[in-house]
């Protein structure tokens, strides 16, 4: 009846009126009115669940395009039959907080592919970096640069340099690429994604039938994980 009459909530925040929502359930507007009335948590229930069914309706037109990432651009198992999406700024500290869960999930999961969308809206810098990032997967060293950048303290030209070397890339040809103008398609592809999905702040995280916001953490993400594989 929890489920039945969490829709019937659904429902509600829908748009239905009046009785038209109570009879959702098939139960009947007295009774399915009084079970709502006495127990009003199924209603943040609810809300939640239709906040996620909204999410869906944006993210799955878009997932094979979500789940395609630049080339190189990718963490874990470039093969890997799971794929999470992580939305990431090298100017954000949840995401260099998150970095540790991702790196973790990936040694837990030999199946999961990490797609990074370079979703640089924090600063200058972010974009600056973001480049750098993409100029790094052209040259199979994404890994180590992004590994690297979120190591830096703080985020400017000298760190994304220092970042890059340490990465092993070509500089010159890094630097060359990036003056030419090569990774502005592929920004604007993430900015128009993250976009289309509403997301206003980085980490985001999508798997599956589930988007998560912010560092939240190995537990909720393996969670997410393992649903999906079993879907």
């Amino acid at each position: 009846m929890r489920n039945i009459l969490a829709t019937v909530a659904i429902a509600l925040f829908a748009g239905f009126a009046g009785a038209a929502a109570w009879d959702y359930s098939g139960l009947g507007p007295e009774r399915t009115r009084d079970y709502l009335m006495a127990n009003p948590e199924v209603l943040p229930e609810a809300m939640g669940e239709l906040q996620r069914r909204d999410m869906m309706a944006r993210v799955e037109p878009l997932r094979d395009e979500l789940e395609m990432p630049y080339p190189g651009a990718v963490l874990g198992n470039p093969d890997g039959a799971l794929t999470l999406v992580e939305f990431s700024d090298y100017a954000c500290g949840f995401c260099r907080q998150s970095l540790e869960h991702v790196n973790q999930l990936i040694a837990e999961n030999p199946d999961l592919r990490v797609v990074i969308r370079e979703y640089p809206i924090l600063s200058a810098g972010s974009a600056d970096a973001a480049r750098m990032a993409l100029a790094a997967a052209d040259q199979g060293k994404f890994e180590a640069f992004h590994n690297a950048m979120f190591a830096q303290d703080g985020l400017s030209a000298e760190t994304i340099e220092a970042a890059a070397q340490q990465a092993g890339l070509d500089l010159a040809a890094a630097n060359a690429a990036i003056g030419s103008g090569a990774y502005e398609a592929q920004l604007q592809n993430n900015v128009f994604l993250g976009q289309s999905l509403r997301i206003a702040g980085t980490p985001a995280f999508i798997v599956g039938e589930q988007v998560h916001d912010g560092a939240v953490g190995v537990e909720l993400l393996s969670e997410a994980i393992a649903e999906a594989r079993d879907s």
